[in-house]
């Protein structure tokens, strides 16, 4: 195995055990690739989620410009109950899992089809 299919792994491992949630291993693929090379980055590879200019990224990079959404107070609401889901305390929330977590949220698997 690669090291994208060890960080894959580490990123379903994380939404079973952290988010409660039971990964479309495909639709992880995609959003992790779809990170790019960010992944392998340990900074960039994570979500600084106790920085508002962070979390102002993520809503204008991913959800605005890569899944077309309509800015709007529900795409903040929307990263705060990720952040929440993921766990506030957990001090590394990783890009992909934060990313694949709105992809679900929004119903937007097929950006990524």
């Amino acid at each position: 195995m690669g090291k994208r299919d060890d960080l894959i792994e580490q990123y379903a491992s994380d939404l079973k055990n952290k988010c409660g949630m039971d990964p479309d291993m495909d639709l992880l693929t995609k959003v992790t690739i779809g990170c790019g090379p960010a992944i392998y980055d340990a900074d960039a590879s994570t979500v600084a989620s106790s920085q508002e200019s962070e979390l102002e990224t993520v809503k204008n990079n991913f959800l605005i410009k890569k899944l077309g959404l309509a800015d709007g107070p529900e795409l903040m609401e929307a990263i705060n109950s990720v952040v929440e889901a993921y766990g506030k305390s957990e001090r590394n929330k990783y890009r992909a899992v934060v990313y694949y977590m709105l992809t679900k949220h929004f119903g937007k698997e097929s950006v990524y089809g």
